[in-house]
């Protein structure tokens, strides 16, 4: 078993050497050895199918060797074909009048038979030499998988030989340049973005043989999108336009000749058109599942994300994070403006907000701080159920508890309230709210809460302030005091030295005073 196995892959890798050179045939037909006479006559294989108990005198070993290749056909070397070639070794027997060959197509189940008859003139003659007959009339398909069976006739029980074979391909080279069902020819393209068409000029086809384009998906297979045309061969403009609804990675271009079988080439140009790949979200309000479905193939890491204030980040929400090539499916899902879904490939990262146009009911959070308390409000357009605590945020993703978790009841658009005690302020402090009665709901947090001081602290400050500006009047009049009498003594011991009394130095330096305030005036 394991040397049929090396054998057949032996074959696969000769059967489709790119180099390999296909022998020429100007015609089909049979020869046989020198000296012996044959000819072939087309057969059903139905009444030699049959076997019979060989005599004793037959050999099993009678049907010596059979070999297989392609061989190729041309008429006025273009138009050519691919032929089986059989070249088959036997004892010629008094028991044997001829063989009956077969090749049975394994992809369609299709079979193709001819009986081989020797002269009786020339069988009697030349019994027990070795024949050697040559049959190249089977015409085949590139890449065809065949097998081949070679029976006596009459048909002997455990006397026959078979054989898979493999057809080449369109890779060699050979069979690439002359058989017809290779001409895939060649695409070139052009897209107008604003009327959504595609330009298709064709080359390097048969010539006046009609030629298909169509755009297609490409998956397993490329799947039609609708779009199809046909360029006639008589025609002198081999170009054609397709309309397209969007450009996605895997729209592809395909062409191939109008004939059985032919070779298609594909062009795939857009894949790296990913941005409409995100757009395919859906929204159930009846059983609240979000959920997005590749129009292409993909590898996506799929996250739902809140999005922030600044509308810069988005938090991915925990246990949302999915890697799936198919549908991604999330349920009961909060319908808040800033839950969206992030799409991460090795390219990039893209967000989708499906619910950021306000045409989902919503929910909001405001506070009201007070000195010794905060309110806080949920407003909802329909019934919810929400929890609300104080955090200490460290960083953007996470906010951690420092306070009791409060649970309140919201719907129709009617706020309702819960009271939290305590001094809550700082800039790390926050108020986190979020939804409690679906799996995947957007925490909102308000931070940066400022403190507010009670109203007998508030009387406190005010008497101290009012204490303080007393001081620092009476500072300033002594100030002034201290002043006015260094000036004083600095003029009296000045005057003193000049020979007049303390009395006249007083009465000029009020006088002096007295004046400057006259001049003022």
């Amino acid at each position: 078993m394991l040397a049929v196995d090396l054998q057949i892959l032996l074959v696969i890798i000769l059967g489709t050497s790119d180099c390999q050179i296909i022998p020429r045939i100007e015609k089909c037909g049979l020869s046989c050895s020198q000296g012996f006479h044959c000819k072939s006559k087309p057969s059903t294989g139905i009444f030699n199918s049959f076997c019979r108990d060989a005599p004793a005198s037959l050999s099993s070993t009678v049907l010596k060797s059979m070999k297989l290749s392609t061989a190729m056909k041309c008429v006025q070397g273009s138009q050519c074909s691919l032929h089986l070639s059989i070249k088959a070794t036997l004892n010629l027997d008094e028991n044997i009048r001829g063989l009956e060959i077969c090749s049975l197509s394994a992809e369609m189940q299709h079979s193709q038979c001819v009986n081989v008859r020797f002269s009786r003139k020339t069988s009697n003659k030349l019994l027990g030499r070795k024949v050697h007959v040559q049959f190249n009339c089977f015409e085949v398909n590139v890449a065809q998988h065949i097998y081949v069976t070679m029976k006596t006739i009459p048909n002997y029980c455990e006397v026959k030989l078979s054989q898979e074979y493999y057809v080449e391909d369109c890779r060699n080279n050979d069979v690439g340049k002359h058989i017809p069902v290779c001409f895939a020819g060649k695409l070139d393209y052009n897209v107008d973005r604003a009327r959504k068409t595609i330009s298709v000029n064709v080359s390097d086809f048969l010539q006046d043989q009609d030629y298909y384009v169509r755009l297609c998906h490409k998956w397993f297979t490329c799947e039609d999108v609708g779009s199809f045309a046909l360029i006639k061969g008589k025609e002198s403009l081999k170009s054609t336009s397709l309309q397209y609804s969007q450009l996605l990675p895997c729209l592809c271009i395909e062409g191939w000749s109008a004939i059985p079988d032919a070779r298609r080439t594909q062009l795939c140009p857009f894949k790296n058109d990913t941005k409409a790949l995100w757009d395919n979200i859906v929204y159930n309000p009846a059983t609240q599942t979000l959920a997005w479905e590749p129009a292409c193939p993909v590898h996506v890491t799929v996250n739902l994300c809140r999005l922030t204030k600044s509308n810069d980040q988005c938090v991915d929400l925990q246990n949302s994070s999915t890697t799936a090539p198919e549908k991604v499916k999330y349920s009961r899902v909060d319908t808040h403006p800033r839950l969206c879904m992030k799409f991460t490939t090795k390219q990039g990262s893209w967000v989708r907000c499906p619910f950021a146009h306000g045409n989902f009911p919503a929910w909001k959070m405001r506070i009201a701080a007070g000195a010794e308390q905060i309110q806080v409000s949920f407003m909802s357009q329909t019934k919810a159920q929400f929890s609300v605590l104080v955090c200490n945020k460290a960083q953007l993703s996470s906010c951690d508890s420092v306070g009791i978790r409060h649970s309140v009841s919201a719907g129709d658009s009617h706020p309702t309230s819960v009271n939290i005690s305590g001094e809550i302020c700082g800039s790390q402090v926050c108020i986190q709210g979020w939804r409690t009665d679906v799996d995947y709901s957007v925490p909102l947090q308000i931070c940066d809460i400022q403190c507010r001081l009670s109203s007998r602290s508030q009387e406190d400050d005010e008497n101290s302030i009012r204490i303080m500006l007393l001081t620092a009047i009476i500072l300033i009049l002594v100030t002034m005091m201290a002043l006015l009498g260094h000036k004083i003594l600095t003029v009296f011991h000045r005057k003193k030295h000049e020979g007049r009394s303390p009395a006249q130095i007083i009465r000029q330096s009020f006088s002096t005073r007295v004046k400057s305030t006259s001049s003022l005036h």
